[in-house]
Formats: C-alpha cells, structure tokens, sequence
C-alpha cells in the first residue's frame, strides 16, 4: 500500500530550525510543512505590507529557505508553508530569488492566494464577532486586514501543476499537512471520513516540538530526554488514512501516547466537532498504541460535511500598551515594591491621567496570579512592572515615565528600570460565505 512521510517544519513563526533540517537529512520524508502563522501574527504582516508592498511575509523566510531549500531539493523534499503570511507572492519571489542564487534549476514554486477579503467585509457589516457578541460594525478600532481560513485545495492544485514548493497566506494549520495526502492517494474532497484522519494528521504535527515532548516536559514528573535537542514529529501516512507518529531516532524528545493525547486536546474545544474549512473533523475516538520506542499508531480519527462558511480573522488597530518596570533587591524589596507601586497610583492620580485598564504586577508575586500569601513579604528579590491599556499613545508613554522617576524619588533601592510603549494589534473573528471566497495559485519556474 502506498504511504509517504511528511514532516512538521515548524510549529510557530519564530520557531527554531535545526529540527527541520535534521528531519530533512535524516527522516526520510517525502514533505515538509512548516506552520508560521497565528491570527496576531497575519495582522502584524499585514501592517509592514501596507507600510512596503514588496514585504508581509515571515520575518524568517529568508533565512529558513537559505539554509532549507538545497537540502530538500538535494532529498527531493517537497516543501508546504504559510510563511507568505499577507504577501506570498512577494514570498514566493524571494524563494525563487534564493534559488537562483543557489544554482536550483527548474524549481516550481508556487504562491496560493485569495485568502485575503478585506476589499469584502463592507458587505458584512452586520456580521457577529465571535469575542464581542455585537456586530463588526460596532467594532472600536481601524480594521487593517481581513483573511478567511482557506483549506487543502490551493495547495492540492498547485501540487498537482507541478510545484516543489508552495507558499500560502491564511491557511488552516492542519491544511498544509493534509494537501500531500490528498494529492498523493487521489483522495476525494467530498470523502469526509478520510479528510478527518488527514486532519488529525495535521493535528498533531502543526505545533512542531509540542507532539515529541516540548510541552509535554515537567521536571521530575513529565521528564523527557534531550529536550535542547529536541527533534520535530513525522507521520507516515497510507492511502486508507491510517498513519504512525514518530521522530528522527537519535533526535531529543520522544514520541508516546502521552505527547500525542496534549497535542490531540490542544485548542480542541469539542473533540467530536473540530471544524476546519475541509471537513467537520471528529477526534473523539481517537486512540494511540504505542507499537515500539517513538513509534505510534494512531486510530479512530473520522469526519463529517464540512460547513458552507469560512473563518474570517480580522485585525484591528485596538489600543497603546505603556509598560513599566524597576527592581528591587535585598531586605525589605517587598515593602519597598509595593510603596513604589502605591507612587505610581499616587503621580497618575495627581497628573490626573486616566486610562482603560491598568495592571500593577509584582513578578514573581502576583504577576500571573492575584496572590495574598504574607509569605512573599520575606523575598529578598521583587520587580515591579506596571502596564495600562489606552487610545492614546501619549498617556501611554506616561505609565513607563512614571516608572522611570522612582530612580531618584524612591523608594530606596531601585535599578534596572525599562520603558516602553506597544501599538496593540487584536483580532476579532466572523463567518462569511465560502462562496465569496476564491483561491488563485500562481506558479514560476527557476531557469
């Protein structure tokens, strides 16, 4: 029966590379996906576009492909990615402008594109965001990009013509990893229950370093082997959809039912309706056997119709972050921690400076959670960080300016303080028709 080996690449846009290329020399794959995309990370690409159109794509392409690209043409690896973020024909260009440099000849590399509809949303005004539960037009901020969820099919087409290398914009994560399998069995847009096993197979590998322990690891009581070394997951998938989860053999991390089922549960908020814009998956049969050391089968995946609408992820100017930090250190930081925090409450109130929403964290304290315990009164070591939310930039860099003067006007004590002052982008999500929707695949040769 026939069967391939695709690759996990990535599993975030700053992820690291030597596990890709590990995989690429020594896994024996057929693919490699690398995912670089999250809904913050398109609306950000989207902004450096509007500010130089040749730009928008990953910040790390260049680098990923200088070093990626003739180590899979030399193994004949076919590589799958959403680095184009919000500009994949400028990505695409880069790629083929690295493979001229590298001597690459008659490589096919192709951009999937349409996921962009911001020209669109005018038409649905009244549509409901997920987060507010109010209409989009209500939505308090400037919409700078708008990009539905697209599939497999892009990606599947641009195979089919040819390409050895394909780069998307807003694609579903586990789409990428699908496409091969599609394109390689013949499989049938309209066979939910094998595009539900493909799904999973996406699943699990979209997040990289997460299916071979990364996440997974707890001192002590989760302990995985080698993790600076951790190595990326590979599925080896047949026709029939069935397929086993494994890594590089003398890569860090391990693969086990344990590292599959975290992955299995993340993001998944109702296992038996994973829904993708390919196919309505159900995991909620899935099983894991481990059938040797870092090798397991994984069964149970199936699939329903998928819905006739896409995801919308829309990005919007929201606000001004101001930040503020000092430290203090010895005996008493924690009194003298808090009385600096009581200052700055004090000066805003004095400069009569009002905000949305303002935190005072003492990190190592309350920084993540609201703690009370009177134990913390003996740490010899606090830093203080202080952050407000607001419309205007200007009351935002007043928050860090505050922090800054505790210097020189106490408490006593105070060293290595830090300013500054972030443009929040946030994002709001809609469902639109898949009808307004239509991908386009443009492809260039290398000569």
């Amino acid at each position: 029966m026939k069967k391939i080996r695709i690759g996990s690449g990535a599993g975030y846009a700053g992820d690291r590379l030597e596990p890709a290329l590990e995989l690429i020399e020594k896994g024996d794959i057929n693919y490699i996906s690398f995912e670089c995309l999250a809904e913050r990370t398109i609306a950000i690409a989207q902004q450096e576009k509007l500010k130089n159109p040749s730009k928008g794509y990953n910040g790390l392409l260049e680098y990923r492909m200088d070093k990626v690209l003739p180590l899979a043409w030399e193994k004949k690896v076919k590589i799958i990615t959403n680095m184009g973020a919000a500009n994949p024909v400028a990505g695409a260009e880069v790629i083929a402008k690295i493979a001229k440099e590298k001597g690459i000849k008659g490589i096919k590399i192709a951009a999937v594109l349409g996921d962009d509809v911001l020209d669109k949303m005018d038409k649905y005004k009244d549509a409901i965001v997920w987060e507010t539960g109010e209409a989009l037009e209500k939505l308090d901020g400037e919409i700078i990009s708008a990009n539905a969820y697209l599939g497999a099919e892009g990606i599947v087409e641009a195979l089919r013509n040819g390409a050895d290398v394909v780069i998307t914009g807003r694609v579903a994560d586990p789409s990428i990893f699908m496409a091969p399998l599609v394109y390689e069995f013949g499989w049938s847009f309209d066979d939910y229950e094998l595009l539900g096993k493909g799904t999973l197979v996406g699943h699990l590998l979209e997040c990289g370093g997460q299916a071979t322990g990364g996440y997974y690891a707890e001192p002590g009581k989760k302990d995985v082997p080698m993790v600076a070394k951790l190595g990326f997951p590979i599925a080896e998938v047949t026709e029939d959809g069935n397929f086993v989860i494994t890594k590089v053999e003398d890569a860090g991390g391990m693969v086990t039912r344990h590292t599959l089922t975290e992955q299995l549960i993340y993001e998944i908020h109702d296992p038996a309706n994973y829904l993708t814009p390919d196919v309505n998956a159900d995991f909620s049969k899935v099983e894991f056997n481990e059938i040797g050391k870092d090798l397991v089968k994984v069964t149970g995946a199936s699939g329903k119709e998928k819905t006739d609408s896409f995801k919308v992820s829309i990005g919007y100017k929201d606000c001004f972050i101001g930040e503020g930090e000092i430290s203090y250190g010895g005996p008493g930081a924690y009194e003298r921690g808090i009385l600096a925090a009581d200052i700055v409450k004090e000066r805003l109130e004095i400069r009569g400076i009002k905000v949305d929403e303002i935190k005072y964290d003492l990190i190592g304290v309350n920084g993540l959670y609201w703690n009370n315990d009177k134990n913390y009164m003996r740490s010899e070591e606090v830093r203080l960080r202080v952050a407000a939310r607001t419309k205007d930039k200007s009351i935002a860099s007043i928050i860090g300016d505050e922090v800054e003067t505790l210097y020189t006007n106490g408490p006593a004590g105070g060293g290595g303080a830090t300013k500054r002052v972030s443009e929040i982008i946030s994002v709001a999500s809609v469902l639109i028709p898949k009808e307004e929707v239509h991908y386009e695949v443009k492809i260039q040769e290398v000569n």
